[in-house]
């Protein structure tokens, strides 16, 4: 996971109300069609457990995430891995790697042209781009309910306190085109999200938006946050647990020989 403001991450909540996230990363792997002994950079690995699977799948694995705390939980729980504090924009490989791997972090990067630079850099030729991100209408539902409630509070929105990019297959494909890579695989698609738990909305709000209330008091926000529960629970909370409407979007690119 990415940001650009200051490290929000809690690496422990994060192993355990949101393992669905490296979870949901396990197929991915598959696309990756990984050969024994390649050398792969994890980018915004998180606190390690797709690195790690990577590992056991034969890969030589280097993880780099911006926030040091996921970075110190990779660690302790992967010391065999190279685990590197990094901002994807600001990558420093240079065709280093058979591929670069990316599950859920890439809708964090802005600007995302940067990043796509650094990414097709770091790979050798003939190497390849897998990644999987939020896609156009991710958790739209969910972030519209919480920007309408901070307005209907009085507050003012704005639109910098935004933190994620979340592109359509037409946005994002010429992105990679233009950094050099030859798309071969797009897809954009619906994947309803169990968020467990009576509060596992609000858990996910924590992990995930706090930037949205950037200037809000935090017991205004926690009557914010009951609000939004309150609006949703109709559509997305059944037999115990909330839905979250994730829409994924999913690419591989090919360095091409020269």
């Amino acid at each position: 996971m990415q940001n650009s403001v200051k490290d929000q991450w809690n690496a422990k909540a994060y192993d355990t109300n949101h393992s669905f996230v490296s979870r949901y990363g396990a197929d991915l792997v598959e696309l990756l069609s990984l050969q024994e002994n390649e050398k792969i950079l994890d980018v915004g690995c998180g606190t390690g457990d797709l690195a790690n699977q990577l590992k056991d799948s034969g890969a030589v694995v280097t993880g780099i995430d911006q926030s040091a705390n996921m970075i110190e939980q990779a660690i302790s729980k992967y010391p065999a891995i190279k685990f590197e504090v990094k901002d994807a924009t600001e990558l420093d490989y240079a065709e280093e790697f058979d591929a670069v791997f990316s599950n859920a972090t890439l809708h964090w990067v802005k600007p995302p042209e940067k990043a796509l630079q650094c990414i097709y850099k770091s790979l050798k030729s003939g190497g390849r781009f897998v990644a999987e991100f939020g896609g156009k209408g991710n958790v739209e539902i969910i972030t519209n309910e919480i920007i309408n409630q901070i307005k209907k509070a009085g507050y003012i929105f704005s639109d910098e306190n935004y933190p994620w990019f979340y592109p359509s297959i037409g946005q994002y494909t010429p992105l990679m085109e233009q950094a050099g890579f030859r798309v071969v695989y797009a897809q954009h698609f619906d994947r309803p999200t169990e968020l467990k738990g009576a509060d596992g909305l609000r858990n996910w709000i924590h992990m995930f938006a706090n930037q949205l209330f950037t200037g809000i008091d935090a017991a205004t926000k926690e009557s914010l946050i009951s609000k939004v529960e309150q609006s949703l629970r109709s559509s997305m909370y059944h037999n115990g647990s909330w839905f979250a409407d994730y829409k994924r979007i999913r690419v591989v690119g090919v360095k091409e020989h020269k």
